[in-house]
């Protein structure tokens, strides 16, 4: 089975990709973690990820998560 996306490339399009993207990613949270224990900062289109203030157990949660390719931990660069 196939399944082909065709993607409007106008601001409208791309809003519309922005939102679904965000809910989809708010709604992982939300089955996956207890609601409150997490702060969801920046949902990432072009990679289809998000950062989020969550701790080590939660991370390891989000891990085992269905549709979860990666968990990584942010590090801060040297200025």
């Amino acid at each position: 089975m196939f399944f082909l996306f065709v993607y409007n490339r106008t601001k409208r399009g791309a809003y519309e990709l922005d939102m679904y993207l965000s809910r989809k990613h708010d709604e992982l949270l939300a089955n996956t973690l207890e609601h409150g224990s997490y702060e969801k900062t920046i949902s990432l289109v072009i990679v289809d990820g998000f950062a989020v203030e969550i701790t080590e157990d939660q991370a390891s949660v989000l891990r085992s998560a269905s549709g979860v390719r990666v968990v990584e931990k942010n590090q801060e660069l040297p200025s």
